[in-house]
């Protein structure tokens, strides 16, 4: 005969067992710190992702916090990681490599990746893209938000000013000279052209070093040279553009909200992420064009913008959970409708064989030129230290372009500020 179970002691049993099956069926919660810098309605492209992404794996809860710029997000995921509190994965700089290996905070993908369609997926992407997510043959970054630097013109003003609206500048000398053209055109009521000197100067300086045939940095993140006579000639370049040729202000243009002076036509020309493409598209009112940027030697841009990462202070199954999101929003269908939605990079050939992107470049040709500008790339400046490293960069840039030091003094300055931090790293 079955003995009798108490009936307090059958219903504990129970309720033991129904704690545990919920726990086990609990969904793996993973935190995403989020950079939201240029661009549209991120946010809502982002939360939409989110929500189909968690649509499709019930099993996967992810929350996104978005925390500001890309140096907001980098000081929020590290102090978050600090305080015990560690994120499973984040979007954050691509050049943050160096400084997320010094602080053993990010693991490879490689350790991670255990079939062959995973490992195939890690090198499906475009390798100039990869360049920042990789050292010593491992990859720690996977390219998301990702971007080189293009050239924005008005079509309408270049016609005002006599100039053919289809044809932007190719090099150095016809930017100079079509951007004071339009100047004296309106009457110096339109500047030419404008490059930011705020945000990311040593970024828009990277790419006049490289245009002049001039790399800023090592492969292995342990030294730069910004005093070579050619980035001197890069940086005398800009600065010529107001002070020879009153084409552009000869004070601060502002990386946040050069958009809008181009927007509000403020400017025939500017430069800036290819990221901001969906919005110009959206708000401008007259006919602009998308080209690469102009050459001085050769053409080139360094590429920018933002990676996955994913933090080792996790548990083996949130590690796991969150390869399974990078890969699902990398996939080519959500890398076309990312591009699409922001005018960031499709990340890999596939996201361009897609029909809804092929159908989109078809239509809007600008949408493929920071996609072609790739096979004339230079990985952004990243090195141990990079902060210190690229903020004596930037005060040299600003410092030159204000007038308060020659391009040549500036440079040296920075060079030997960069050469202090980094000569601990020399190999």
């Amino acid at each position: 005969m079955r003995a009798r179970i108490p009936f307090a002691l059958s219903a504990l049993t129970a309720g033991l067992l129904s704690a545990g099956q919920v726990a086990a069926n609990d969904p793996v919660e993973l935190t995403m710190y989020y950079p939201v810098a240029v661009g549209g309605a991120l946010t809502d492209v982002v939360d939409d992702l989110v929500a189909d992404f968690e649509n499709e794996h019930p099993d996967i809860d992810v929350e996104a916090i978005y925390a500001g710029n890309y140096d907001d997000t980098r000081v929020r995921a590290m102090s978050a990681m600090e305080a015990g509190d560690t994120p499973q994965l984040s979007v954050m700089f691509s050049i943050d490599l160096y400084e997320l290996l010094e602080q053993d905070a990010i693991v490879a993908f490689d350790d991670l990746v255990e079939s062959d369609a995973e490992r195939e997926w890690l090198n499906s992407f475009y390798p100039g893209l990869m360049e920042n997510g990789r050292l010593d043959g491992k990859t720690y970054g996977i390219p998301f938000q990702r971007s080189t630097i293009v050239l924005f013109w008005n079509k309408d003003a270049f016609e005002a000013a006599g100039l053919d609206p289809e044809t932007p500048p190719e090099n150095w000398e016809q930017m100079a000279e079509m951007a004071a053209t339009v100047r004296e055109a309106s009457d110096g009521e339109q500047w030419g052209v404008m490059v930011p000197s705020t945000g990311y100067p040593y970024w828009m300086f990277q790419a006049f070093a490289f245009q002049n045939g001039h790399r800023l940095m090592s492969e292995d993140g342990t030294e730069v040279y910004f005093d070579d006579p050619t980035a001197i000639e890069a940086l005398e370049y800009w600065v010529s553009l107001a002070d020879e040729h009153d084409a552009m202000p000869d004070d601060t243009i502002e990386w946040g909200t050069l958009r809008q002076n181009f927007i509000e036509e403020s400017t025939a020309m500017m430069w800036h992420t290819t990221g901001n493409l969906s919005a110009v598209r959206s708000d401008a009112d007259f006919d602009f064009g998308v080209a690469m940027l102009p050459m001085k030697t050769q053409r080139g841009s360094p590429t920018g913008g933002g990676n996955f990462y994913v933090f080792k202070d996790t548990t083996e199954e949130e590690q796991r959970a969150a390869m399974t999101f990078i890969r699902w929003m990398t996939a080519p269908e959500r890398a076309a409708a990312w591009s699409i939605e922001t005018g960031y990079m499709g990340v890999s050939p596939a996201a361009y064989e897609t029909e809804a992107l092929r159908d989109y470049v078809k239509d809007f040709a600008p949408a493929a030129v920071a996609r072609d500008q790739l096979e004339h790339s230079t990985a952004e400046l990243s090195t141990y230290q990079g902060g210190r490293v690229r903020r004596a960069l930037d005060n040299a840039v600003q410092a030159a372009l204000t007038g308060q030091m020659s391009p040549e003094e500036a440079l040296t300055q920075a060079q030997q500020e960069a050469e202090a931090v980094l000569r601990r790293y020399a190999r």
